[in-house]
């Protein structure tokens, strides 16, 4: 479809699922079309599906699958045990890291470790990627919020050697909280929550007066309700020089996501008839509007 290769990747799993889900979702991955396998937990340390030890070495069987396998991190650390299993991640000598908070900046870039940087960080200038990039960064994606005229203000100026990343499909990280609204939505407290999360294995839709969904609540975080999908500007996300395009886990039809994003990528399926597909695979419809400029909720197909 376009002459310049993009690379895909699978972002990490944003929700908290049972060990066995996981697990066997990752030996789905290790068969999927995708280029680089972010692994970790990044919402909230109380998800202990997986001990440390435990997603290295799932990171370790994804990267004898052939996959580039990067661990990313929390994106607020509170505690020690937290800081402790940052420094765990960030010395472990064998793959990159995703920072998704300056203290993990702070550890990489102080070990002279190259590393990359998630939805956590906000990099909103070629200032700011300037600045990282002399700390040691080798991939940056865009926040969410970010139009693509941004991307291509800053993409101008971008140092050499330091790819971009788009968020291209899945429901929006948009902020993190010390809260957990999960368990607030519930009247538990956070400290005694029940792991509510395990309820909603693609977050917990908050619909607005009129019923029309709005925000998803995933425990400390707060996502878009709709599912952000650029599957139809894979040629402008070229064009403006990003070198990778992220899917955001779903709990079910993640694999169809990955291989409709594949085809479209290879030529074998025009984005029209892609789109028709992923419409099916959404619980509350599409949006688009902060590439555009609009308003997140937007989709641009409404206007177009």
């Amino acid at each position: 479809m376009t002459e310049r290769k993009m690379k895909l990747s699978l972002g990490p799993v944003l929700y908290y699922w049972p060990k066995d889900r996981l697990l066997e979702f990752y030996e789905q991955v290790a068969g999927m079309p995708v280029d680089i396998v972010y692994v970790g937990e990044t919402v909230c340390s109380k998800r202990r599906a997986l001990r440390t030890e435990e997603w290295l070495e799932l990171a370790e069987r994804l990267a004898q699958a052939g996959k580039e396998v990067v661990l990313s991190t929390l994106a607020v650390i509170e505690a020690e045990s937290e800081l402790k299993t940052l420094r765990r991640l960030c010395q472990n000598g064998r793959f990159m890291v995703e920072a998704n908070d300056m203290a993990a900046v702070h550890l990489l870039s102080s070990a002279q470790v190259p590393f990359a940087t998630g939805t956590g960080i906000n990099l909103y200038n070629e200032r700011t990627l300037g600045f990282l990039a002399k700390l040691g960064l080798k991939r940056w994606i865009m926040p969410v919020e970010l139009s693509r005229d941004t991307l291509s203000a800053i993409q101008a100026l971008r140092p050499a050697g330091v790819e971009t990343e788009v968020f291209a499909y899945g429901r929006m990280p948009l902020s993190t909280s010390a809260r957990c609204f999960t368990a607030r939505a519930h009247n538990l407290t956070k400290d005694d929550c029940q792991y509510r999360c395990l309820d909603y294995p693609d977050g917990m839709t908050v619909y607005t007066r009129e019923e029309q969904p709005f925000l998803a609540l995933n425990g400390v975080q707060t996502q878009s309700a709709r599912t952000y999908n650029l599957l139809g500007e894979l040629d402008e996300l070229a064009m403006r020089g990003v070198d990778v395009v992220r899917i955001s886990p779903h709990s079910v039809h993640t694999p169809k996501i990955v291989e409709t994003f594949h085809r479209c990528m290879q030529g074998t399926l025009s984005p029209g008839e892609g789109n028709e597909i992923l419409r099916k695979c959404m619980s509350d419809g599409p949006c688009d509007g902060y590439w555009h400029a609009r308003a997140g909720i937007d989709w641009h197909a409404a206007t177009n």
